[in-house]
């Protein structure tokens, strides 16, 4: 669903329509984005708001039912999602950062957000030498970028990524692979401090899988497939995919993954601990954005020296990680944020960060 969730770079587009069943009743057509939004202020803030709301919140709980998507789950998203749009942190104006870019897009979907979205819809969203190039461009300005507080990347509902583009690397040798270095680029996003969250959806095989787990947080579509099929091909993961796809799921599933090709549901990615949260393919990137909305609205100081603080324990022992840790907590108390968070907890309000 594009439109009034922002996803389309700051395009003034039509809410399409949600996928799903034919309704029960005759005349209800399945909701759009902008029906959510009055079902959620409808929650929210009573029956009778509007004629409208009223209207549409009925044709939404139909619908609903009859897509069996889980109630208790759209109730929390759109109750959430009200709440942003009410206070402002979530807008239907989206602000394109970059025009630059030829197989990317980029822009703000809300407040303390940057989001970054893979635009090669003919190939999958297969991740060429110009991808990686503009992704690490795109990464780099919003972690210089103080207003932006959490990055979220993604692909479409088909695709996020399905894997490197073969047709660069089918005709090279050791040599050119080692003067290109393409590697190198993964490295640099890896280093981005601002926390970042990937939304899959489709496809995320080869590097496509590789570029997911290089964020902090995965949301998933219950579309969503997981795998590393290089073995397919006559090589292997090079860009994390034996590494990292172990620490996340332990060494048995991550052989099987890598030694088969086979590729791994949703739901089996979220028993084995590879993504946070699996939802409606619908709501995938509404909910991503709520969570990277979450994220934003702590003190962006503190964020940044956490996540460092837990990446550290993928690369020292236990004894340097606790040692890491308690240096960062420390340094925080040089920080105003910490001053304002304290202070504001022991008055009963809100802190107003200010990321010094």
């Amino acid at each position: 669903m594009k439109g009034a969730w922002g996803q389309g770079g700051g395009r003034n587009v039509k809410p399409r329509r949600a996928v799903g069943p034919p309704y029960g009743t005759k005349g209800d057509k399945p909701p759009t984005v902008e029906d959510l939004y009055l079902l959620a202020v409808s929650q929210a803030q009573g029956s009778d708001v509007t004629r409208r709301v009223d209207t549409q919140r009925g044709c939404c709980m139909r619908w609903f039912a009859l897509s069996n998507v889980d109630m208790i789950h759209v109730r929390v998203l759109v109750l959430r999602t009200a709440n942003m749009r009410i206070f402002g942190l979530f807008s239907t104006n989206t602000r394109t950062m970059s025009t630059d870019y030829t197989c990317i897009e980029t822009y703000v979907p809300q407040k303390g957000v940057g989001a970054i979205k893979l635009n090669r819809p003919a190939v999958l969203n297969a991740l060429s030498l110009q991808t990686m190039i503009e992704l690490v461009q795109a990464f780099e300005a919003y972690d210089a970028d103080p207003a932006v507080r959490c990055i979220v990347i993604h692909g479409s509902t088909r695709a996020f990524a399905a894997g490197a583009d073969i047709t660069e690397m089918s005709d090279a040798t050791t040599v050119n692979m080692l003067e290109r270095d393409q590697f190198a680029r993964w490295e640099r996003i890896r280093t981005v401090k601002t926390p970042v969250i990937a939304a899959v959806s489709g496809f995320a095989l080869g590097g496509g899988c590789e570029l997911a787990m290089l964020a902090d947080m995965i949301v998933a579509s219950d579309t969503a497939q997981f795998g590393q099929p290089e073995i397919n091909i006559g090589v292997m993961p090079g860009a994390g995919g034996t590494q990292r796809l172990t620490r996340a799921v332990g060494k048995a599933l991550a052989m099987e993954i890598v030694l088969t090709g086979r590729s791994i549901s949703a739901q089996q990615a979220l028993q084995a601990g590879l993504v946070n949260r699996v939802v409606p393919a619908e709501f995938y990137l509404q909910e991503a954005f709520a969570l990277a909305g979450d994220v934003a609205s702590k003190a962006p100081l503190a964020a940044r020296l956490a996540k460092e603080s837990v990446l550290k324990a993928f690369s020292t022992t236990l004894e340097g990680g606790l040692e890491f840790e308690r240096k960062n907590f420390y340094m925080l108390f040089a920080t105003e944020d910490q001053k304002e968070g304290m202070s504001a907890f022991v008055e009963k309000r809100k802190p107003e960060w200010k990321g010094k």
